[in-house]
């Protein structure tokens, strides 16, 4: 398989989350003409899942797995000597050819993975929800984002908040006859961005984002209402994250909580490069695909960029890599059939 050349046709196809059928079904195409059992799992809508296997072993042990939606705005794909451009091409559909790659690559060995591609990652991960439902008792996910090819010992968690204030009207020559909510909403922030946030060794801190504020009528309205929308990246629970932000902003706005996407640490495998995600995966909306790990070519500080790019020599150093994971799991799913039990956890793993 030209890795490259697949990468730039998925990076063509328009797949911005809520509109990933088009890149479904040029992957369900492609991987039925290799011969995969290649099944479109309904999502939502026109929206599926794809996921695939080969005949051989219909109940694969490992299964590879990343996204097809992408963030907006659509960006067509180039190249030059080392380097693929555009949407996805790094988040994540560089890691999609370069798991089919490995894919393929394994299946002449005789090895064989599970394929899943999901919908609707970069939003709230409704793809991994419903196909959490449709387990095929996998032992291993072997998750893709770009993480340069190293193993991600932790994943950073998300917390999305909306925080809402409310005023009243009045005519904006007589601002004391009215009540701002933009004022009270950006005092609320500004006490927000004071807090203390927690951080955790090796980790790193617990970090805030103001994505988006809105509100007002005019200029010349005193305005009755206003909305931010906060992103927390986690390190840990978030309990007591959740009432120190209920109490900074009392007074002066209410707080909505819409999505929390846990923290969490994650195995490596000895010998390979590792690093921390800060960021969120599918990961922890795909608990019944087995044990995860994540690694995947690509920078994630040029995803979501207007310049987003993959290095050529990365995305081929994948493919290795993938297939030299899947064949140590392979031989740790031996080691278990002939009789030797998986530990519970890490520190039974080191006591043994």
């Amino acid at each position: 398989m030209d890795v490259v050349a697949f990468t730039r046709q998925l990076v063509d196809i328009e797949s911005i989350t809520g509109n990933e059928a088009h890149v479904g079904d040029v992957l369900h195409a492609e991987l039925s003409r290799l011969g995969y059992q290649a099944n479109k799992l309904p999502v939502e809508g026109t929206r599926y899942n794809v996921y695939a296997t080969s005949p051989q072993q219909p109940k694969p042990d490992i299964v590879f797995s990343t996204h097809m939606d992408t963030v907006p705005p659509f960006i067509p794909s180039s190249e030059d000597s080392t380097r693929i451009y555009g949407r996805g091409s790094c988040d994540a559909k560089g890691i999609i050819a370069a798991q089919v790659a490995a894919a393929e690559r394994l299946r002449a060995q005789g090895i064989y993975v599970g394929l899943l591609f999901l919908v609707g990652e970069e939003r709230n991960s409704l793809g991994a929800q419903v196909a959490n439902k449709q387990s095929p008792g996998c032992k291993f996910l072997v998750n893709g984002e770009p993480t340069e090819n190293r193993m991600a010992t932790a994943s950073k968690g998300t917390l999305r908040v909306n925080v809402i204030a409310e005023g009243r009207m009045a005519h904006s020559a007589y601002p004391e006859l009215g009540e701002s909510a933009i004022d009270k909403l950006l005092e609320a922030l500004n006490r927000l961005r004071a807090m203390n946030l927690p951080t955790a060794e090796g980790i790193g801190p617990c970090t805030l984002n103001i994505g988006v504020i809105e509100g007002g009528r005019a200029p010349n309205v005193i305005p009755d209402k206003a909305r931010a929308q906060l992103l927390y990246r986690l390190i840990g629970p978030t309990e007591e994250l959740r009432r120190e932000i209920e109490r900074t902003v009392e007074g002066l706005a209410k707080v909505e909580f819409l999505l929390e996407i846990p923290f969490l640490r994650l195995r490596a495998l000895d010998g390979l490069p590792t690093m921390v995600a800060a960021f969120t995966t599918d990961i922890p909306a795909l608990t019944n695909w087995g044990e995860p790990l994540l690694i995947g070519p690509g920078s994630i500080h040029v995803a979501h960029t207007e310049g987003e790019y993959i290095e050529k020599k990365q995305l081929s150093d994948a493919v290795d890599l993938y297939c030299e994971i899947a064949k140590r799991l392979t031989r740790q799913v031996a080691t278990w059939d002939l009789g030797w039990t998986p530990p519970r956890n890490r520190d039974e793993l080191h006591e043994r």
